[in-house]
């Protein structure tokens, strides 16, 4: 025991006991490729076992935002890791990359074992529904620098794609259409604002509202995990010609959708085609924010934008329903602005 460290406010056994709990549920993410050294410096991975050509690398790191201060106040920190999995996997995914590997830092100011090990299986759940080993991480406890209950987690994920099937927009087209992969929720987004009109508002997290879910509370509704799209989508790309795909994070369809567009390109979005969720309806009434400011802050139940020609849509949309998604067509690219209508 060293004493000393511990009168500074740091308990090493409280870490070799989260060591001693997270060890299975890491274990639960190995994959073709993985080499087992968990307890190592560094995490491995043996990227010939995967016999790809011409491999490019593709890698993503993010964090889950102030959603964290949701989970702090609810008490619930299962699903969180999943969240922090899902930021980084599904910007991978944008390239055409598949996540091999998946690492988590994990810091808080006071070492509660049963508590980093519920973070850690939620990031566990989230690599194994992407299809990608964890690693590796690292839990720091940092006395003084958070309070007492809080964390933050960031995530850091590598993915690969060979080389000829990248995706890099360049074959976005005028006329191609926009697929749009439905949403659970506001995922990891916009939580900022979010926090905002639920204390404008004086909101209870606990409390169940009219037109929101007649099953869940506020605070359950708005910790509902980021939806993981790998392996659906990596299945649309192996049998449709698809020219790009935006992941729908912060910014919302404005800022995300134009980043697969060259210069003069925009998109023409039909509004109606897809279900709103009834969080953003609510969050709009609440906070008094213009309907189209919305577009350009949330998801609006839309968690991913695959452009592709119209002729492999119905396809498309007939693979991702195999995997319980919703999809539909829900505008087209144009050359000029973007609009929605």
């Amino acid at each position: 025991m060293a004493q000393s460290y511990e009168n500074a406010g740091v308990n090493l056994e409280a870490g070799y006991e989260v060591v001693s709990r997270i060890k299975s549920h890491v274990k639960s993410t190995m994959r073709h490729g993985s080499m087992g050294n968990i307890g190592s410096f560094g995490g491995m991975f043996d990227l010939s076992a995967l016999h790809i050509q011409e491999p490019v690398l593709v890698s993503g790191t993010d964090g889950v935002g102030t959603k964290l201060k949701i989970a702090f106040a609810m008490d619930k920190h299962d699903t969180i890791g999943i969240d922090a999995v899902a930021m980084c996997v599904n910007d991978v995914l944008a390239q055409g990359a598949e996540p091999l590997v998946f690492l988590d830092y994990v810091a808080l100011g006071h070492n509660i074992p049963a508590k980093v090990e519920a973070i850690v299986a939620g990031v566990a759940e989230g690599c194994r529904q992407a299809g990608c080993a964890l690693v590796g991480g690292e839990t720091a406890e940092m006395p003084g620098m958070y309070e007492d209950g809080e964390y933050d987690i960031a995530g850091y994920t590598t993915g690969v794609v060979e080389k000829s099937k990248l995706i890099d927009g360049s074959k976005v087209t005028e006329g191609d259409v926009l697929l749009g992969i439905s949403s659970t929720g506001v995922h990891s987004n916009g939580y900022s604002l979010v926090r905002k009109i639920v204390a404008d508002a004086k909101l209870d997290l606990f409390s169940r509202y009219e037109g929101l879910s007649e099953e869940k509370t506020l605070g359950e509704v708005l910790l509902t995990p980021t939806r993981i799209y790998v392996r659906q989508v990596l299945d649309v790309i192996r049998n449709c010609d698809v020219h790009g795909v935006a992941h729908i994070t912060g910014g919302g369809f404005d800022e995300n959708i134009p980043r697969i567009f060259k210069p003069g390109q925009g998109f023409s979005i039909t509004e109606g085609t897809w279900e709103i969720l009834p969080i953003f309806r609510k969050l709009e009434e609440w906070g008094g924010i213009p309907h189209r400011e919305m577009f350009n802050i949330f998801n609006m139940g839309i968690g991913m934008v695959i452009a592709m020609p119209e002729a492999d849509a119905q396809k498309a949309i007939d693979i991702l329903a195999g995997y319980g998604d919703k999809a539909q067509v829900i505008g087209k690219v144009i050359n000029g602005n973007n609009e929605i209508l």
